[in-house]
């Protein structure tokens, strides 16, 4: 196989032969240069030799090329990861070879260790990588995942995740606010609380907002690039600063060369308010669950969906719903209309 060397920002392939002299291009990325290699050395097609690796490694170099690089920190990332990684069997396996069982074979490995939502989720990130590398990369294959699912549905070994249902108590909260006053190193943990109860912004979206996207006088925030099932990237929204949320960020600390409200590492805030809660012995708590617990609050209080829609960020009822947890009892107090019967 052709020797595959990074020079600069471009990929370098170079084949040598016994008593001939050795031949070599560069291109902008390694996909080119080891398709290239792949048809000078065998005069066969490249992309009936393309691993999944490979395939996965271009895509990633076109989202680099295109100004949205894939984060290390990124569920995408680890997806690709595993995809493409040898313990998992898939990484080296030709792509326009890949049959429906070489799936199942994966799914049923990665099983092992993680859940069949899981499953699914990195086998709608492998459709996305070949769906969006398949025409640059001239490769001949169907709707390979597309395939597949049916029958990785029937045998449990893809599936979605359970709806959380969970949502603080009134007592709960109160315990966890004391238990954060009562370690000064973790202070910081108190606003962001308090400002994804109010607010029910993602822990992500907390750390990510700046100083500069307030609006003082509408009491606003715009979000960028909030998360959206189709496209992220462009998604700004602008949403109400609702209840104490307002009041606890003016009261925050703006520091010199820091854009950030809440310049912290997503990682140590999910762990600070998961020691939190193993301290006190409050189980299958987790912060996320404070955007269910504003979602339903809002509509327990009479809101109507457009109106809790433009806080939540959802573009329709159904992607709302999975975070809407209506205490029955709370419904006592709402006026109802009753027919007049004899």
């Amino acid at each position: 196989m052709a020797s595959i060397t990074k020079i600069g920002n471009s990929w370098r392939a170079q084949i040598r032969k016994a008593g001939r002299k050795s031949i070599s291009k560069t291109f902008p990325t390694k996909a080119q240069a080891i398709r290239w290699g792949y048809e000078m050395e065998g005069g066969a097609k490249a992309q009936t030799r393309l691993t999944v690796a490979e395939v996965i490694a271009s895509y990633r170099e076109q989202r680099e090329l295109s100004g949205r690089p894939i984060s290390k920190r990124t569920n995408t990332h680890h997806m690709l990861e595993n995809l493409a990684n040898d313990e998992f069997g898939l990484g080296q396996l030709r792509v326009e070879k890949l049959e429906t069982d070489d799936l199942i074979q994966y799914c049923r490995r990665r099983l092992r260790t993680i859940q069949p939502s899981t499953a699914n989720m990195e086998m709608t990130q492998l459709d996305t990588v070949l769906r969006h590398t398949k025409g640059m990369l001239e490769l001949q294959i169907g709707d390979i995942v597309g395939d597949a699912r049916p029958a990785l549905h029937h045998y449990g070994l893809i599936g979605t995740s359970n709806m959380r249902t969970r949502r603080p108590t009134a007592a709960e909260l109160e315990a966890i606010y004391k238990e954060i006053d009562a370690r000064p190193r973790m202070k910081h943990m108190r606003a962001i609380l308090t400002v994804a109860l109010h607010t029910g912004m993602r822990r992500g979206e907390i750390l990510r907002i700046r100083w500069l996207d307030l609006d003082d006088t509408r009491r606003t925030v715009i979000i960028r690039d909030r998360k959206d099932p189709k496209q992220k990237i462009g998604n700004d929204q602008e949403i109400p600063l609702l209840g104490a949320s307002w009041d606890v960020i003016q009261a925050q600390r703006r520091k010199a060369n820091e854009p950030r409200i809440f310049p912290y590492n997503p990682s140590t805030v999910s762990n600070n308010f998961t020691q939190i809660c193993k301290k006190l012995g409050i189980t299958g708590l987790v912060l996320h669950d404070m955007r269910h617990e504003l979602t339903s609050t809002l509509f327990e209080s009479g809101w109507q969906i457009p109106e809790v829609a433009v806080v939540t960020g959802h573009k329709s009822w159904t992607q709302l719903k999975r975070y809407t947890q209506i205490e029955p009892a709370s419904l006592h107090d709402k006026p109802i209309a009753f027919r007049k019967t004899s």
